[in-house]
This record gives structure tokens, C-alpha cells and sequence, in this order.
């Protein structure tokens, strides 16, 4: 079972929304991709870890990769739908550092590989490029 574009926003929400789900796809993004490291990172229960990398991977989130040929040990990399998703998570791990006090203070920074630069996300308009914020939209009815 894969996310398809027909997923309702309410099942995405809760998927991401899982108590696990969102930091172990936030590890995996940063780069911690064996299960001991996220394990240990996340603070995690084994059994748990495994339910949710399980669950992940079934929903085509995460790939599970073998990195021993001799055992069944594996790696875990964001796949091409959950990266679509990285802007999102940025956007929001950023607003919480800001505004909730207890914020996720766990958000780290971000470099932009094309030019170098250490970047905080910032929402634009593909139409005119000009940076947008909930003062700046409204809804498009009939469009």
C-alpha cells in the first residue's frame, strides 16, 4: 500500500501525525538510516521502531535497503514521495522552534546544495517569486 494522489488529507495528517512517524522520517532525512542509530537517536523501543519502519515502508515512505549481503541488516532512505514532503516538514519544524514553547528543538539546520548556503525555508509564489505568508493568500474559489 503506497500513498496515491487520492489519499485524503485527514489519512495523510494522521499518518504523519503518528507519535513516531514524523521523527523517524526526520532522522532518516538527516542521515541516520540503520536501525541501532535510530533506535538510539529516537530513544525508541525496538519493537515499536520496527512496527513503524514496517508500516513506513508499506506505505512507500520509506525504502528498505540491505547494506549486508551476509545478513538480513538494512538501511532506510526517504523515498521520492516522502521527500516531496521535506519543504512541508521544514517549513513547520521551523514555525515551531518560533512560536510553540516548547517547540521542536531538535530542528537542525538546513544547506542548500546548490549554492552552499546554510537556509531557513521560505514559502513563495511559483507565479511572481515574491515570499508568501498567511497575510499574502486567500482562496481561489471556482479555480
Amino acid at each position: 500500500m503506497s500513498l496515491e494522489r487520492g489519499t485524503q488529507g485527514r489519512e495523510l495528517f494522521a499518518l504523519l501525525g503518528e507519535r513516531w512517524n514524523y521523527a523517524i522520517l526526520r532522522e532518516v532525512f538527516y542521515g541516520v538510516r540503520r536501525f541501532g542509530a535510530l533506535q538510539r537517536a529516537l530513544g525508541i523501543a525496538p519493537s515499536i521502531l520496527t512496527t513503524r519502519l514496517a508500516a513506513l515502508a508499506e506505505l512507500g515512505l520509506v525504502e528498505k535497503i540491505q547494506y549486508r549481503p551476509d545478513k538480513p541488516w538494512f538501511e532506510y532512505h526517504l523515498s521520492e514521495s516522502a521527500r516531496a514532503i521535506v519543504p512541508a516538514w521544514m517549513v513547520l519544524a521551523q514555525w515551531a522552534e518560533a512560536h510553540l514553547p516548547d517547540g521542536d528543538r531538535t530542528a537542525r539546520a538546513i544547506r542548500h546544495t546548490t549554492c552552499g548556503g546554510v537556509t531557513h525555508p521560505v514559502l513563495t509564489c511559483d507565479v511572481c517569486g515574491e515570499p508568501m505568508d498567511a497575510r499574502d493568500v486567500a482562496p481561489a474559489a471556482g479555480d
